[in-house]
């Protein structure tokens, strides 16, 4: 079950961490609609400030079942009538006892459950963990673009005052670098911005003094693909609500990487086509409703 929460600020970026600090989630678990944007007015005049609309989803309640009430035991006609009470006799009348009988055991017979009676569910057994596999990483090769990367964000991350350990990887296109240690989200940061500087300065101290550039990507605890999902499936949910509003719809600010996620996603989504406005660092995404489908 979706539901939504409109907060205001002096920004679009005050007025949505006014509302993920109100709802107490993360930005990955909602979705963003800009209703209007900060108006500074005239000497003070006519300003108002900008408005989100801030999309998350809660689980659906779950039914409590009411059982009815036992009806109460109806009374038989004989227990509503007067008892007649015996006469008495002058002497007791002797009864004489019967003999004891002598049953034949009785065969035990299986108890069959009633049709209404529920069944008790079996014990659930639970399959045995796998053991956590940890990888392995091949040095890299003295004098190698590799370890020229891994030096220099070695000291880097260091000087940050973290102990992370930076891997480097050759591929066909790039040098792929992944951090591992502790306390990676301060390396993160907000919506990756500390990473994405991590990531700007590696490319810089790679490529300034060489002829032939080569592109490093810096990823952490998988940041870069949770990230890229999260997107994609923001992508699809906007998408969706432009074709049945046919209203368009504006994203929040997004880094170049992350609006090409975003336009590769929907590039063939029929009823809808994307491009990007703005300037950086606050350049968005507008989803519109194409009127000719």
């Amino acid at each position: 079950m979706e539901k939504y929460f409109i907060a205001t600020g002096k920004s679009i970026d005050q007025a949505i961490s006014t509302a993920l600090a109100e709802l107490k989630l993360d930005r990955a678990a909602v979705s963003v609609e800009v209703l209007e944007n900060a108006r500074s007015g005239f000497l003070g005049i006519g300003a108002s400030p900008a408005k989100v609309k801030v999309t998350y989803e809660v689980p659906d309640p779950t039914p409590v079942e009411v059982k009815p009430a036992d009806p109460a035991p109806a009374l038989s006609a004989a227990s509503r009538k007067p008892r007649k009470m015996a006469p008495k006799l002058e002497k007791p009348l002797e009864i004489p006892k019967p003999e004891p009988r002598r049953e034949a055991p009785k065969a035990e017979t299986p108890k069959t459950p009633r049709a209404d009676q529920p069944k008790k569910p079996a014990p659930r057994r639970e399959a045995p963990k796998a053991p956590a596999v940890t990888k392995t990483y091949a040095p890299a090769e003295p004098g190698s673009p590799e370890e020229k990367t891994e030096i220099f964000l070695k000291g880097l991350l260091e000087r940050m005052g973290s102990d992370a350990v930076p891997h480097a990887v050759r591929t066909e296109d790039a040098i792929n670098v992944e951090l591992t240690g502790t306390d990676l989200g301060a390396l993160i940061g907000r919506r990756g911005e500390t990473l994405d500087a991590i990531q700007h300065l590696a490319n810089y101290a790679l490529n300034h003094d060489v002829s032939k550039r080569t592109r490093v990507n810096v990823d952490a605890e998988n940041y870069r693909g949770k990230r890229e999902e999260s997107l994609q499936h923001l992508a699809r949910k906007v998408a969706a609500k432009v074709v049945k509003y046919r209203k368009n719809m504006t994203l929040e600010p997004m880094n170049a990487y992350e609006r090409h996620v975003i336009h590769a996603t929907l590039q063939d989504v029929p009823g809808v086509t994307t491009y990007s406005t703005g300037t950086e660092p606050n350049r968005r995404v507008i989803v519109a409703y194409e009127k000719d489908q």
